[in-house]
């Protein structure tokens, strides 16, 4: 038992296909479609761990704003209780700065309304763009690193091909093979995608939420600025 143990080990060890002789023993291209895929995955993993910060961040910013910001007994204190650097605080100096600065020849023909509601929405939309930053990055993988994997096994299986012909024997040993360990490229290719999909939807679903967030207070700032009330919940 214990021999036949040491056999089938000693088998599975002098396994010349895998990933790591895929690597030892590839060409410029093998190693290409890896190293490529292997970017694609590191780069894919930390934008959805940032992205996922930044918008954790971003929710207990919007709680602050309720407990603090509309507490206030005006938005100018209400604007110093929120953090610098906060896309809060960035919306409502905005705001703010349009609701004092409505003057001079450019504004006459424009209402005050106008021209809180121009400030706010490029605020808004600065603010949005900010936090959508890098899912293009995650919707590209998704699509496209099945693709990259496809290439590599269609490579390896061509030269695979190449060298039983040039060998002149077709036996399942030297066929199964190096067809085999070709297809690690597809697996690689969608274990790359597969993450990088399901982080697009998850993100861009959350970015949904918090986009709405940020419009309702914008909406709520500019009723407070143009009127002195802010709009019922």
């Amino acid at each position: 038992m214990d021999t036949a143990t040491a056999a089938v080990a000693a088998t599975s060890t002098a396994n010349p296909y895998g990933l790591i002789p895929l690597w030892v023993n590839g060409n410029i291209v093998s190693r290409g479609t890896l190293t490529v895929l292997v970017i694609m995955s590191l780069g894919s993993w930390f934008i959805m761990f940032t992205k996922l910060w930044d918008q954790r961040a971003l929710k207990r910013s919007g709680k602050i704003v309720e407990k603090q910001f509309w507490t206030a007994p005006s938005v100018k204190e209400g604007v110093e209780r929120l953090k610098k650097g906060d896309e809060y605080r960035f919306i409502a100096e905005s705001g703010l700065r349009a609701a004092s600065h409505h003057e001079g020849r450019l504004t006459d023909r424009i209402d005050l309304h106008e021209w809180i509601t121009m400030a706010l929405q490029r605020s808004v939309d600065a603010v949005n763009s900010q936090i959508s930053g890098g899912l293009t990055f995650l919707a590209t993988v998704g699509s496209v690193a099945p693709f990259v994997g496809l290439f590599g096994t269609v490579m390896g299986i061509l030269n695979a091909l190449i060298a039983i012909g040039i060998a002149g024997q077709a036996s399942i040993d030297r066929v199964a093979g190096p067809v085999g360990e070709a297809l690690i490229m597809t697996a690689i290719g969608l274990f790359v995608a597969v993450p990088a999909v399901l982080g697009y939807n998850w993100l861009l679903r959350r970015n949904k939420l918090i986009q709405d967030d940020v419009r309702n207070f914008a909406s709520d700032l500019h009723a407070y600025l143009v009127s002195g009330a802010r709009v019922a919940a």
